[in-house]
């Protein structure tokens, strides 16, 4: 689903921000993707998205160049950022109608797709009001349903658990599980290791731009817990 070949991002022309990744993200699978503050994962999913441009490399979505193809790997992804820019001014469903619109998705399949989502996440009644009047947490949900609407192929999340509180985190869990047994994919980065173990069916570690470990979850933990993994890497490569 996604393929990142030697992919490096730099900010100023000198040192890469990612530096020569390759990741592969197959169809059907959750991938973590994990690091500390800084070491590349939010520059990297930016770049999936085509919000970025970047230094050197590819990166295909379903087959489709996020450059040379922007409008056909768009067409199947949705990305949400950690701290998703909504418009304000409109109302909650005004905002998912023009969502569904972009994606040009029929009025009865959006109807009922919105109902759905914005059922699971308990957030019906408040479509009506102005997004400006939503807290944190009901924008995340109002993100989340947008993306979900789209009935995306790859789903790409910025820690998409902050915020959320325990009931929403785990329909979201259920929701991307869903999404890869119809034969998609999400990469998701997090700094819950707990939530990244028993969720995802990879994991990708970064370090300062640097893929460190990448493979399937159970051979990476083996015996011991992500987070010891996680802060042996940390310790080997300081």
């Amino acid at each position: 689903m996604l393929e990142i070949k030697n992919f490096s991002k730099s900010y100023t022309g000198n040192k890469n921000a990612v530096d020569h990744l390759n990741l592969t993200v197959p169809d059907g699978q959750i991938t973590g993707f994990i690091g500390h503050n800084g070491a590349g994962k939010t520059t990297t999913l930016r770049c999936v998205a085509g919000i970025l441009d970047f230094t050197e490399g590819t990166i295909l979505i379903d087959g489709h160049d996020v450059r040379k193809e922007p409008v056909e790997a768009k067409r199947v992804t949705a990305f949400l950022p950690d701290n998703p820019d909504l418009y304000d001014f409109m109302t909650g469903i005004q905002y998912l109608k023009f969502v569904a619109d972009m994606y040009r998705i029929p009025g009865d399949v959006r109807t009922k797709r919105i109902e759905r989502y914005a059922g699971i996440y308990k957030l019906t009644g408040a479509l009506g009001s102005s997004i400006s009047a939503y807290s944190h947490g009901m924008k995340q949900k109002l993100a989340l349903i947008s993306a979900f609407v789209r009935n995306p192929r790859f789903i790409a999340l910025d820690e998409p658990f902050v915020g959320l509180d325990p009931a929403a985190a785990f329909e979201t869990k259920k929701l991307l599980r869903e999404t890869c047994e119809a034969g998609g994919s999400v990469l998701f980065s997090t700094h819950v290791l707990e939530v990244a173990e028993k969720l995802c069916d990879r994991i990708a570690i970064i370090k300062n731009g640097v893929l460190v470990e990448e493979g399937e979850t159970e051979a990476i933990v083996g015996k011991e817990s992500l987070e010891a993994v996680f802060l042996e890497l940390e310790q080997e490569r300081t």
